[in-house]
Formats: C-alpha cells, structure tokens, sequence
C-alpha cells in the first residue's frame, strides 16, 4: 500500500469529517436538480430514459456496452450519504481514441512534451444515473436523475483495450431503498448500454442507539485535492469523497510485505462535552480462524477510520541459547482481518471482519 504520511492521514480524518458538512457534496445535488427544474435542460435524455423503461420491471440489462454494476459505498455527507457505484467495464468500450495528432517533427528538433500529446487516449462518452425510490417491492417515482460526463485520459503505453476496470460515479443521496437505472452510451447515444442495481441506505435515526459502519474496504493509495469536487465526475480505479481521492483495491491481494490501508466510519459512537470521541479498533489478522498477526489496539479521536495495518508477524525461534523474536513477512495465503470496535465513552461495541489474501 502507499498511504505515505501514515500519521498525517490519521490525524486528518478530523479535518475530512469537518468537511462534510461543506457546500461541496450539497452543491453536487443542487445543480441537478436545478437543472431538472428548468424546462430548457435534460438531465437524461429521453431515448435513455425510454430505455430505461423497457427494461426496469424485469432488469432486463441492455448489451449494447456491455458492463457490470459491482457493488455500492457510501459515507456520511451531512444529513445524506454520498453514495459511490462502482461499475466494471472493458476499456475499449468507453471509447478510447486519441487525443489528437502530434504536429509535425521540426527540423534536427526533437518533440517536447507538449507536442507529444498524440501519445494520449480519450474516452468521450456518457454516463446516466437515474434513482428510483422502491416502495412496496416496485420502483416508484424518480427520486434523482444524475448525468456524469466520462472524459478520461490515458497514455497509450500503458491503455490496454481488452482489460476490464473499475470505474466509479458518486452521487448524495438521501436513507432509503433504491433501485438504480444506470447507463453507458457512446457520444452520439448510438449505443446505450444499461444495467439495474438495487440497494439500500441505512435510516439515520436507526444507527442513533448502535454502532455500526459503513462498508469496510481496501485502498492502495490516498491523495489529498486542493478542494472538493463539486460536480459528479467519472474515475478509473478511484473514487473522491470530500477532498481524497481514494485508490481501491477491489479484489482484496496484496504482496508479501504490503500492508492493510482501511477507510471506514462509525456511526453510533458518542462525543464527550467536548466534542472529543474515544473509539479503540482492535485488529486480528486469523489464518484458518487462528491468530496469525497480532496488533495494538487503535485508539481514536474521530469515527472516520484511516488505519494502515503492515503484513509483517512476529515468530519466536527457540534455541539452545534462549529464545529470540523475528519479523516477518506474511506467507501467501487466505487471510481473514478481524475489527472489534468499541465506544469508549458509550461502552456500546461491533464486530466486523474482512477477507483478503496474500500472494
């Protein structure tokens, strides 16, 4: 994992929390339904969203661009959650094409790097989200209509056409059950590919007396943004929640030597007359249900969790001379992370766990 600066991320997960509460994720919602509001302005298109309609009772998936909705997220943002899907598809059916031509090779001059930029993929294409409210097992009416632009960048060098990624799209949404219509389709709506996917948000005033937490995952890395994004945007591998973009590691391997990087929240837990939290995470690596890596308990001062947890255990050797302890690397294998987090000022706990593997 890279989350360089470990310390310095932790100690910001209170700076991140401040930001929730921050215009950014409300001004997403905002210019939508705005935009939705003005007669002139079409959010979803009216082929997609037939499209959408001939297909929603039965979820019946439209192949024209092939995709997968893989799972959901979703973090507090103030009385909403920003809620990501992340979605695979093959690259090439994003619409790579090159950015452009490179200008012609002045003479005994070699080009700069501006002048390279036909070493650059586009992908032009559009992404629509639209959310419908599920009441009595049906979908009601359409809670939200959301358009995010996919305009992605990649060097030719590194594109490869036929790999499948992880891309994502995130969007404030209020508690409830939802069933969501999303769509892919090429710049001039030639191909409209869909794909339906129902989930859920969990009600606010339920996680009052209880800890819980948001679903727990892996990252590979975490960058700070000079500022929020105020717009819903398309990204490979990554999402954004307040100002971090977070790379994930969706299919839970690591190397030998690698570490955990988590990034949860906790609901439920309770400040003092201060403000302060007291939160302890203890963190079990087990191997075949045994313990196989063994950590000092988390202490915490904020429920948004941002802990790095390095694969290294530590193995007593036996000798005629004494004993003596050596630090090693996790062997590959499966692996299972066990949480036990506990509300040191409410008393109240939850278990979580996780499985990964090393190799």
């Amino acid at each position: 994992m890279k989350m360089r600066k470990r310390a310095i991320l932790v100690l910001a997960s209170g700076l991140i929390l401040s930001l929730l509460l921050s215009p950014s994720l409300k001004a997403q919602e905002k210019e939508q339904v705005t935009k939705a509001k003005e007669s002139k302005v079409v959010i979803i298109p009216d082929q997609v969203k037939k499209v959408f309609e001939e297909g929603m009772q039965t979820r019946q998936a439209r192949p024209d661009i092939p995709f997968t909705v893989v799972r959901h997220l979703y973090f507090p943002a103030g009385q909403n959650f920003y809620t990501v899907i992340l979605f695979e598809v093959k690259n090439a059916d994003l619409g790579f094409a090159p950015l452009g031509e490179a200008p012609a090779k002045k003479k005994e001059e070699a080009l700069t790097a501006f002048e390279t930029e036909a070493s650059k993929l586009q992908a032009r294409s559009h992404l629509f989200m639209q959310f419908n409210k599920i009441e009595s097992g049906m979908p009601g009416e359409v809670s939200q209509e959301v358009y995010v632009p996919i305009n992605l960048q990649e060097d030719t060098s590194t594109y490869e056409p036929e790999k499948t990624e992880i891309y994502s799209a995130g969007y404030p949404l209020t508690s409830g059950q939802y069933l969501l219509s999303l769509a892919i389709c090429s710049q001039k709506l030639e191909k409209i590919g869909t794909q339906y996917y129902e989930f859920s948000l969990p009600d606010l005033t339920s996680l009052a007396d209880r800890l819980e937490t948001t679903p727990i995952f892996f990252v590979n890395n975490q960058e700070y943004m000079d500022s929020a994004e105020r717009k819903p945007t398309a990204h490979k591998r990554s999402f954004t929640y307040s100002i971090m973009n977070i790379e994930l590691n969706t299919d839970r391997v690591f190397a030998p030597g690698e570490s955990l990087g988590l990034f949860f929240y906790i609901f439920g837990a309770q400040p003092d007359e201060n403000g302060k939290f007291n939160i302890e995470v203890s963190y079990d690596v087990l191997k075949e249900g045994e313990k196989a890596i063994l950590f000092a308990p988390g202490q915490y001062d904020s429920p948004l969790i941002i802990q790095e947890l390095p694969l290294i255990k530590t193995v007593l050797i036996k000798s005629e001379s004494g004993e003596t302890t050596e630090k090693r690397n996790a062997e590959p294998g499966k692996y299972t992370l066990s949480l036990t987090i506990t509300d040191k000022i409410s008393g109240k706990s939850v278990s979580k766990s996780i499985d990964f593997e090393v190799k």
